[in-house]
């Protein structure tokens, strides 16, 4: 399978500190990835590693196959930093102009038609503009370059909830038709359940999980069972566990079939399963094989 993101034990330092170490990952073409993770866990630094603003430390960075700075890479990717830097003077329709000059194969029909779709006015002043607005003119401006991957940091993190469903609705008709692959920075898990079909989990620096959502969700379940101080649950590895005074619940990666029935084995969901990833907070990245060529 073609992966259209790679990084190979990726690390970047800055002075004694570590952003990112010891990342592999490796995400399939034409993916929706919830890249997701508590701040400071290094979501940023891997996104501009990815789009060349950092050289790793250690390791290696493959974007479609090449150097993030290569010029076989660059006219491919759009980038929506956090704080969504724009010429606050400038008119939207100057902006757009803008990125018309600066980029080739730049489609200026499309840009305006998806301001005017979500209600932009192009002759308003960028600086005058509510911050859903303002975010949809990023999202304008990285997609008016018709790129092959969108990477995206926190693009709602500072929206009102109205002004982050009108852009997740806009970011996911860009999908739907153009079959675009996305990389989506957030630490609110429940924005991504319904969006993202591949996840990437950081946590203390690290790459905790990942692999296409359904099968690491089927690769976990939720057991609840007697009280018990010291659980045998077989060749199973806990990721978390809570007790009652009468109940123990643990999530669990399945290592084999469930046979002991006294634990009854739920579902689990995207959210139960981040939050458990999360909590282990230090130690090495648990690496995941999947039987559908995914890893963590």
């Amino acid at each position: 399978m073609t992966a259209i993101l790679e990084m190979i034990d990726v690390g970047k330092r800055y002075r004694r500190n570590w952003a990112l170490q010891d990342c592999t990952l490796s995400i399939p073409k034409g993916r929706v990835v919830g890249l997701v993770g508590p701040n400071g866990a290094g979501k940023t630094t891997l996104l501009d590693l990815a789009v060349g603003m950092l050289r790793p430390t250690a390791g290696q960075v493959r974007v479609f196959g090449h150097a993030p700075r290569s010029p076989h890479v660059r006219a491919r990717l759009g980038y929506v930093a956090q704080d969504k830097p724009l010429y606050r003077n400038f008119t939207v329709a100057e902006t757009l102009k803008l990125g018309r000059r600066l980029n080739p194969g730049w489609d200026q029909e499309s840009a305006e038609e998806r301001l005017q779709r979500v209600g932009v006015p192009l002759e308003k002043r960028v600086g005058h503009l509510s911050g859903g607005q303002r975010a949809q003119v990023a999202l304008a401006l990285a997609l008016g370059r018709r790129p092959e991957l969108l990477l995206l940091d926190e693009p709602v993190v500072d929206l009102d909830p109205l002004a982050r469903q009108e852009f997740m609705r806009a970011l996911m008709s860009e999908v739907e038709m153009s079959g675009l692959g996305v990389v989506l920075s957030s630490h609110v898990v429940s924005e991504l359940d319904q969006l993202c079909d591949h996840l990437v989990l950081l946590s203390a620096s690290r790459v905790q999980l990942a692999g296409d959502i359904e099968p690491l969700l089927d690769a976990h379940r939720l057991l609840q069972g007697p009280r018990e101080n010291s659980p045998k649950i077989g060749p199973h590895t806990v990721i978390s566990s809570s007790h009652t005074d009468r109940q123990t619940t643990l999530l669990v990666r399945l290592n084999g079939p469930l046979l002991d029935p006294a634990w009854q084995a739920l579902p689990v969901g995207l959210e139960q399963l981040v939050l458990a990833y999360m909590s282990q907070n230090s130690g090495p990245a648990t690496r995941l094989a999947l039987a559908d060529g995914g890893t963590s």
